[in-house]
């Protein structure tokens, strides 16, 4: 992280460096415990080189969080498969932004904004990285409970499309789609099935071996804490 602070800092226009830095912070705060002020900080850090990254790639992108939700929506749409990379960066830390914050009522309050930027990322291409759109999709539907304006099964059908995606290689879509649905749903059996396959499954994957190392630390932790919570 200092090092990409470095390098932005000598090339503060840089997309690619800037879009690093973000998804490495954004990466790290995965490491931290929840609700922790420091992972607010860093989230709040993620999301500027975010933005800045987007802006990098497009003037349109500049000060789109500011923007109301009508031109918003205008933004959005004028994109083509040239911004989706752009749009998943941003749309996948802005994601992980208001999961970090989701205490704060403001910061849900956004979460209309980010569902707009992935629900285009899988409009131009449905299986953009696996189909990793379609995970933060399924956290989105499910962040809320149904009485507060959640939509669970919505939020299922997303994380099984990754599943298919991914053709299950990416085992973090399992541990998340158990943290979010099955607990939410109070479905003991879906939970723990899709846990015990994270921890038979096989970590090796190009590109998801260190992603697949932490989805096994959680599954762990989250079926040794089945029972209390169900």
């Amino acid at each position: 992280l200092l090092l990409l602070e470095t390098l932005v800092a000598n090339d503060p226009e840089n997309e690619a460096l800037l879009s690093s830095t973000a998804i490495l912070y954004s990466s790290y705060i995965g490491l931290l415990e929840e609700d922790s002020n420091r992972k607010k900080h860093l989230a709040d850090r993620a999301l500027f080189y975010a933005l800045r990254s987007a802006c990098s790639h497009s003037e349109k992108f500049c000060l789109i969080n500011k923007l109301q939700y009508g031109p918003f929506e205008d933004v959005i749409k004028d994109t083509d498969i040239d911004d989706i990379g752009a749009l998943y960066s941003l749309g996948s830390i802005w994601a992980s932004w208001i999961q970090a914050n989701k205490s704060d009522w403001n910061a849900i309050a956004q979460l209309a904004q980010v569902k707009l930027i992935m629900t285009r990322v899988v409009e131009l291409d449905d299986g953009y990285k696996d189909g990793s759109a379609h995970v933060y999709l399924g956290v989105l539907a499910t962040i809320l409970s149904p009485a507060l304006g959640g939509t669970p099964e919505i939020g299922k059908q997303h994380f099984e499309r990754a599943l298919m995606l991914s053709e299950e290689k990416n085992l973090m879509v399992k541990v998340v789609y158990a943290r979010q649905y099955a607990r939410m749903m109070f479905d003991r059996e879906l939970h723990d099935m899709l846990l015990n396959s994270v921890m038979t499954s096989d970590i090796q994957q190009p590109g998801l071996t260190l992603m697949n190392t932490l989805a096994q630390k959680q599954a762990k932790e989250l079926l040794e804490s089945a029972d209390e919570y169900f």
